[in-house]
């Protein structure tokens, strides 16, 4: 265990971050779950631009690497474009 008071600090600080990270990690999943999920192309097409915002946040926050966000981006097109 850390002694120092900025070591605390860091361990601290970590934490904080790791559960803001991850809440929005997940909460990107089950955003991209629901439109993998949708069944016509309108409530698709409707769905794509907050899910295009958010996936750019968080490639812009670091907390998802930007070639993911980039792929995830170009798969939920596909699949817009693949729905009759």
């Amino acid at each position: 265990m850390a002694n120092h008071k900025s070591c605390l600090k860091r361990i601290r600080q970590n934490e904080t971050r790791k559960a803001h990270n991850r809440y929005y990690a997940k909460t990107m999943r089950n955003t991209l779950k629901k439109f993998r999920e949708t069944k016509s192309k309108e409530e698709a097409i409707e769905m794509f631009p907050t899910l295009q915002k958010m996936l750019d946040k968080l490639a812009k926050q670091n907390i998802i690497h930007w070639k993911k966000a980039a792929n995830l981006k170009s798969g939920a097109a596909k699949l817009i474009a693949k729905k009759a």
